[in-house]
């Protein structure tokens, strides 16, 4: 099987497809336009495959989607690209419009025109998977319920309100074309490669140079985390096993406070890199609490019991495991972390307004 996979070169798509490359026997072909977040670094392990291949393109240039879905004639469809970050979202909401809501509909209807000329046994084989967030069903606070596919969207920021509306135009094409879609909603990734402007990398690289860990509020937002690579197999899971017009939670059965993370941080560090920077004594005395981000949901929670139960998917990395895996990570690998920091992003905190942490 080919597929093409938007957004290949963020944290998510690099991770699905190191795991196609060195785990299958598919190829794939890489749709990434190459903004802040992504980074061909991360790929660097398989870039030499001959089953794979990557083309530098916009989403939202619609000519070019034409000439790659004609060249490359995939068998199925990952759109991962997307404009990401909450904070982001906050100061400058018109990229998530234009990227995660008119790029969707534009890919929608190249794949919808390159669908719909393939022969009739490849087109029932045909599947565009579209991967979104636990963030477009809002807020759990006061509730002790777990998202499920079928929880209400109520989307609190731009980010998720765009995601929330792509996820709609997805069912849509669905609906009105028959174009055969799937959709995934997942928790918290974090891992390997994670660009450093979320919570986990940040911490991780603010620890080490000694600077402050900034924690929002009072530190007590909750959020389920999902290792990338659990996650990976999971996208490649659906792309291969799941029918048409099905919709998917992903999550990792991992429930923790910001606090929390930061803090099991601290400690994996305290024991992984002892040697502190200058005048730091213990890495948690830099948590700082600061002012919280404007419209801060408080509690995320995925029911990932469907895809158990029907794709046979769970988690291998309880949190404990994946934590450690990630901060290992970085430690061993500061080249790729320092040559994104020797670029334009400094660490500094994005989503003010007056208020990050996904």
């Amino acid at each position: 099987m080919k597929i093409l996979i938007t957004g290949g070169a963020g944290f998510i798509g690099s991770a699905v497809i190191r795991h196609i490359i060195n785990h299958t026997q598919d190829s794939v072909v890489n749709l990434d336009k190459l903004t802040y977040a992504g980074n061909l670094a991360s790929l660097a392990t398989i870039a030499d495959s001959p089953r794979y291949v990557f083309e530098q393109a916009d989403i939202g240039d619609r000519a070019v989607l034409d000439r790659i879905f004609k060249q490359y004639q995939p068998d199925a469809v990952m759109h991962l690209a997307a404009e990401s970050h909450v904070d982001r979202s906050i100061d400058g909401p018109a990229a998530f419009i234009e990227t995660n809501i008119v790029g969707t509909y534009t890919l929608l209807e190249a794949a919808r025109a390159y669908w719909q000329q393939m022969p009739s046994e490849k087109q029932s084989t045909f599947r565009f998977h579209h991967i979104s967030t636990d963030e477009v069903y809002g807020d759990l606070h006061g509730s002790d319920a777990l998202f499920t596919e079928t929880t209400p969207y109520a989307p609190s920021s731009p980010y998720s309100a765009s995601k929330a509306s792509s996820d709609h135009l997805v069912r849509a094409w669905q609906r009105t074309y028959g174009l055969p879609t799937i959709i995934t909603n997942c928790s918290n990734n974090y891992g390997p490669y994670h660009f450093p402007e979320k919570l986990i990398p940040l911490m991780i690289l603010n620890a080490l140079a000694g600077k402050p860990l900034p924690v929002y509020g009072d530190g007590l937002q909750i959020r389920d985390w999902l290792f990338v690579e659990d996650h990976a197999r999971a996208l490649y899971t659906v792309i291969t096993e799941s029918a048409p017009a099905e919709t998917y939670n992903i999550g990792g059965y991992n429930e923790k406070t910001n606090l929390e993370v930061v803090q099991t941080i601290c400690t994996l560090l305290e024991e992984l890199a002892p040697e502190k920077p200058k005048g730091v004594t213990a890495y948690r005395d830099l948590i700082t609490f600061v002012a919280d981000r404007p419209g801060h949901d408080m509690r995320y929670a995925i029911d990932a019991a469907k895809i158990g139960r029907e794709l046979g998917w769970k988690p291998q990395e309880t949190f404990e495991s994946g934590m450690r895996k990630t901060v290992i990570w970085y430690l061993q690998n500061r080249e790729w972390w320092q040559n994104i920091l020797n670029g334009s992003y400094r660490l500094t905190r994005l989503g003010t307004q007056t208020g990050a942490q996904k």
